[in-house]
């Protein structure tokens, strides 16, 4: 497998999508991250991933990373799902197969809404700690942290580092600044600050934005979901409650689901390894199929 290399997408809005292709040959499958964070989420899953010869494609949503922030502000959960539609489309015409997608948080949402209101359109599916029902309490916490330097930014790395190990004690600090590095943006100032669009989270159609209403529709799509799902939660989840699961299984008529010991909100960087192996487990079971 050759070292990853960028390509691009359009957006519903023809806002340019920034994205990495891990080229293993094989099925694609798409990489979809949580809001505030960027593609590089993904890169020890997506080198896995291609390592069993599948084309793993990690990509940057609509204002976050390298993706163009869009004009308009448009930051709603229905926006992030258009956008999300149009990838998937463009995947399954670039490398003639509809491509199995992995989401966490808002892009598992967004993944969900592809598909149970423009769909069908994936082969498969991961939700990465994520529920249409959520808890209210696990939401404003992760928002509070995301807001409470989004302004000021962060004089160094260290400073930075020193926010997340505060907000995440469970996970052992990494040696290396080198990946907080690519979540930060320098900014003209000196200043290093989050890799996305502040409008994400304070504008007039900003995330939580109609949040409510979209996620009673995607409730209500869930008995028509038949394609395979798989719904990887952390066991010490702030936001996906045990019962949150069960609804979710007992009402989509292919889920199964299983829980990552030892993990938060933040699944795959919490416990990587056991987060890869039930994902791999899923996609090559559906690639066998």
């Amino acid at each position: 497998m050759s070292e990853p290399h960028g390509i691009e997408f359009a957006g519903v809005e023809n806002n340019r999508i920034a994205a990495s292709l891990w080229d293993g040959r094989g099925h694609p499958v798409l990489f979809f991250h949580g809001g505030g964070q960027t593609r590089r989420a993904w890169d020890l899953t997506a080198r896995r991933v291609a390592m069993e010869g599948m084309r793993a494609i990690t990509v940057d949503l609509r204002g976050h990373g390298e993706s163009a922030w869009v004009e308009s502000g448009n930051y709603r959960f229905s926006d992030f799902a258009a956008d999300v539609a149009a990838i998937i489309r463009q995947t399954a015409e670039r490398f003639h197969a509809a491509p199995s997608a992995v989401g966490a948080s808002l892009g598992g949402l967004s993944s969900l809404a592809a598909e149970t209101q423009s769909g069908p359109l994936l082969e498969s599916l991961v939700l990465v700690d994520i529920t249409p029902r959520m808890d209210p309490d696990g939401v404003a916490k992760i928002q509070g942290f995301m807001a409470e330097r989004m302004d000021e930014g962060f004089a160094t790395l260290e400073e930075a580092a020193d926010a997340v190990a505060s907000y995440l004690p469970h996970r052992p600090r990494p040696p290396s600044l080198e990946g907080l590095r690519k979540n930060l943006r320098l900014c003209d100032d000196g200043r290093f600050r989050w890799h996305w669009d502040p409008a994400f989270m304070r504008g007039d159609n900003n995330i939580n934005s109609n949040a409510r209403e979209f996620a009673e529709g995607l409730m209500g799509g869930i008995p028509d979901l038949h394609l395979p799902v798989l719904l990887v939660r952390g066991m010490n989840s702030e936001l996906v409650q045990e019962d949150f699961v069960r609804e979710f299984v007992d009402l989509a008529p292919n889920a199964s689901s299983v829980d990552v010991s030892g993990a938060g909100h933040m699944v795959a960087g919490d416990k990587n390894d056991l987060f890869c192996d039930a994902v791999l487990d899923f996609l090559t079971d559906r690639e066998a199929a």
